[in-house]
């Protein structure tokens, strides 16, 4: 069942990483440089939602050589929220591939 917390970080994720694609244009031609610090703030996180969400399943753990993590839907709810709402902005994109839960990200990224 979801519920109503789940619901809304599942629109704002749909949302930004929708948002992101509108940028494309924008930031092919025009370059990152251009975009409004909204905009910008934005980009930044929809790229680490996109990374976030490679999280090691244990299917694919053979052609990643990753092994897969069991990870909570609260735990998964949880993680993106707090990129939703910047509490990773310090952090790279980067630190968010292959991780399980949001708190993988903190430990590696130290």
């Amino acid at each position: 069942v979801v519920g109503q917390k789940h619901y809304d970080t599942a629109q704002e994720v749909k949302e930004i990483l929708q948002r992101y694609e509108d940028l494309q244009d924008i930031i092919a031609i025009l370059g990152m440089e251009e975009l409004s610090p909204e905009d910008k703030r934005t980009v930044k996180r929809a790229r680490k939602i996109r990374r976030f969400l490679s999280q090691p399943f244990f299917v694919a753990e053979q052609f990643t050589g990753v092994p897969g993590k069991y990870v909570t839907k609260e735990e998964t709810i949880r993680g993106f929220r707090e990129i939703l709402d910047g509490k990773h902005d310090d952090k790279s994109e980067d630190d968010f591939y292959m991780q399980g839960g949001i708190d993988d990200v903190t430990q590696d990224a130290s």
